[in-house]
């Protein structure tokens, strides 16, 4: 299973437990029908499916505020679809905290956006990405 594959998985449960207001002691349960639903059996692809829905749940508040900070004017997080909030969670969580370089993350998250989101979606994911990775100070690594 591909990075890539990881990803949209990794996005797919995190979505799902945002729409059904999954509660931190029905996380496990979740996750674990989740990975047998979608027979994801190496161990490495788990490792990074779990790691990810916890560490977005752990920095939550922070990961919030960076998408808050980055609305325009007038902008509630409210406002924001539910494909595109949990698609910027994962980018923020994944160039943040996990340290995975920028330009990967970007580049499949807009590509998860132009598959799963409205029309809008890309330009919009892709412009809060790009404010957050110039405030972080986040830098490639040559």
């Amino acid at each position: 299973m591909t990075r890539t594959q990881t990803r949209q998985l990794a996005f797919e449960l995190l979505y799902s437990l945002e729409i059904q207001k999954i509660s931190n002691s029905e996380e496990e349960e979740q996750i674990a029908i989740f990975l047998k639903e979608q027979e994801v059996e190496e161990e490495q692809a788990k490792k990074y499916i779990i790691s990810t829905v916890k560490g977005i749940e752990k920095n939550k508040t922070e990961i919030i505020n960076y998408i808050s900070k980055n609305l325009k004017e007038k902008w509630d997080i409210s406002r924001i679809s539910k494909i595109n909030l949990t698609l910027l969670k994962l980018a923020i969580y994944e160039i943040i905290y996990s340290k995975v370089p920028y330009k990967v993350v970007v580049n499949e998250v807009v590509e998860l956006a132009k598959k799963y989101g409205d029309e809008n979606s890309p330009a919009f994911i892709n412009g809060i990405l790009a404010n957050i990775i110039k405030q972080s100070g986040v830098v490639e690594e040559s």
